[in-house]
């Protein structure tokens, strides 16, 4: 099967130089000049190009100027095209948000899409509107997703899967957990004792993995520590849906406590766990291969300073 290699192997970079500077002067001695060449070396460079398209490009049109022939009107935009994003591409041309026309591609749960979402997107519309934000699922091969370049960047907590292949993380913010139920509850009269604790029903998110996901495992494993064990009743895949469940049942919840601060209208009462459970850190994680791509970069510095509590620019260096 012929490819592009096959069409382009007796091309020259340096004779489409030649070709965009001819067809931009229609003047071989000033395209000459333009480049830095002798009038001979750019004319010898037009002939071999004659050659090569079997097209003369140039013909002495009124007054004996030279007018390009159709063939070269189709190739002198696509040539300077061509050879523009070549070039700012090899010097590693800087990303300027405010005129930057680019999709961007994060992978996220809703924890992190209420944590981050909101100071992100103001702080991309405020500095680079014409960019968009597609926001999808956290993937379940991360690190081999991130390496594809299929997305650009996920904010999650780090499993150690996801650090192999030049995948790379920072965090971004410390979590922990706060015991959730409906006012009126039994169990938020008096104290909150383990017993109390494990005797009633209780909701559980799993976001990234089965029944008995993540999350719920730092609970379930504390509880074992003590030779306990709780009653999960519903198995929920995402955080936003728990607090409304809790609002019409008599679940109890374990969640982070970032999440049930943003619900304060359901008037949820909060306890303390009776037992201590490990928090966990979210992440921001990457591929090594973005590390000097400047509008990698730049989207990485603005969801570093979204997760700030200012949400202003984070003081430390970029990742």
């Amino acid at each position: 099967m012929r490819t592009v290699h096959d069409d382009l192997a007796a091309v020259d970079l340096n004779l489409l130089r030649v070709l965009d500077a001819v067809l931009a002067e229609r003047h071989v001695t000033r395209a000459a000049t333009r480049l830095g060449l002798t009038q001979s070396t750019a004319s010898h460079a037009l002939a071999r190009l004659r050659v090569q398209l079997g097209d003369p490009l140039l013909v002495r049109g009124p007054r004996g100027a030279l007018v390009p022939t159709a063939r070269a009107e189709l190739l002198a935009p696509v040539v300077a095209r061509a050879l523009g994003e070549l070039a700012a591409v090899w010097r590693g041309e800087a990303f300027t948000p405010a005129t930057a026309e680019r999709t961007f591609h994060v992978g996220a749960g809703d924890l992190a899409e209420l944590a981050l979402l909101p100071a992100l997107v103001a702080r991309l519309a405020r500095l680079a509107p014409k960019t968009s934000l597609l926001v999808r699922p956290v993937p379940d091969d991360t690190a081999g997703e991130l390496a594809a370049g299929s997305i650009d960047a996920v904010i999650a907590p780090a499993r150690p899967r996801d650090l192999v292949g030049g995948c790379v993380q920072r965090q971004l913010f410390d979590e922990d957990f706060i015991v959730a139920m409906r006012r009126g509850h039994p169990a938020a009269r008096g104290p909150l004792t383990l017993d109390r604790y494990c005797a009633h029903p209780h909701l559980l998110v799993a976001p990234r993995g089965s029944f008995g996901g993540s999350f719920g495992g730092f609970v379930d494993a504390a509880l074992a520590a003590h030779g306990r064990r709780r009653q999960v009743a519903v198995a929920v895949p995402h955080f936003l849906i728990a607090p409304m469940v809790l609002a019409a049942t008599d679940l109890l919840a374990t969640l982070p406590r970032r999440l049930v601060a943003s619900v304060r209208p359901l008037g949820l009462v909060l306890r303390a766990p009776p037992i201590e459970v490990p928090g966990f850190a979210m992440h921001l994680l990457w591929h090594e291969r973005t590390r000097t791509d400047a509008a990698q970069r730049w989207l990485r510095e603005q969801i570093v300073a979204a997760a700030t509590p200012s949400g202003s620019r984070a003081s430390r260096a970029a990742p």
